[in-house]
């Protein structure tokens, strides 16, 4: 959020609301609001350390990119309990985020009355182009806090993937302990629970 007060030229400059300043809401409230109508239910938004942020749109690459690699995980957590769901709410702490793409534990049909929580979900993917600076610093702390155990951030500006896994849980500076990069040439393991249940290859994830 910023202010914009008019310059002499009749344009605008834009400076920073400092962050304290505003108003951070629980993930009650924030479901007040939706509730009420004050915020729309199509996704437009999400909750990050409690503040409500717009997020961005989706272009067609991202949006392929998401479609396949929601097939490709699918497929291998048939025999592991879990399912994928993708661009919907997953409760974290205060934040309230709509990972691109990501596995919980057991089905659909067990989370009739709430979203699924951190706590049910063990892997994590992000499909970042606009988006990486958040992914790498705003989603990845609120993940680690969460204690999410893996992480991925599909990186389609360097056609690379990255993985984060060893989450501080909550901590001053919440953050993975481990990086890993996989070029377009190599595989990268799909890590359920400590267990590797198979492997994607980066170049049949990139557009």
């Amino acid at each position: 959020m910023s202010i914009a007060p008019p310059t002499e030229a009749g344009t605008f400059t834009a400076y920073p609301v400092p962050v304290d300043s505003l108003k951070r809401f629980t993930i009650t409230e924030y479901h007040s609001l939706i509730k009420l109508g004050i915020l729309a239910e199509d996704g437009s938004c999400e909750l990050l350390k409690g503040l409500v942020v717009h997020k961005m749109g989706k272009n067609r690459r991202h949006s392929l990119v998401t479609r396949r690699l929601r097939e490709m995980v699918q497929r291998l957590l048939a025999d592991c309990n879990c399912y994928v769901d993708s661009q919907e709410p997953l409760v974290a702490l205060d934040s309230e985020p709509e990972p691109d793409v990501y596995a919980v534990r057991g089905k659909a049909e067990d989370y009739q009355s709430e979203q699924p929580a951190a706590k049910d979900v063990p892997l994590v993917i992000e499909v970042a182009e606009a988006t990486l600076g958040n992914d790498r610093l705003a989603k990845k702390l609120i993940y680690a806090e969460a204690s999410i155990p893996v992480y991925w951030i599909v990186n389609l500006l360097a056609r690379q993937v990255e993985v984060y896994t060893q989450p501080s849980g909550p901590a001053a500076q919440p953050d993975y302990a481990s990086r890993e990069i996989h070029d377009e040439g190599a595989e990268v393991p799909v890590v359920v629970d400590g267990r590797e249940i198979g492997r994607l290859k980066v170049k049949d994830i990139l557009p």
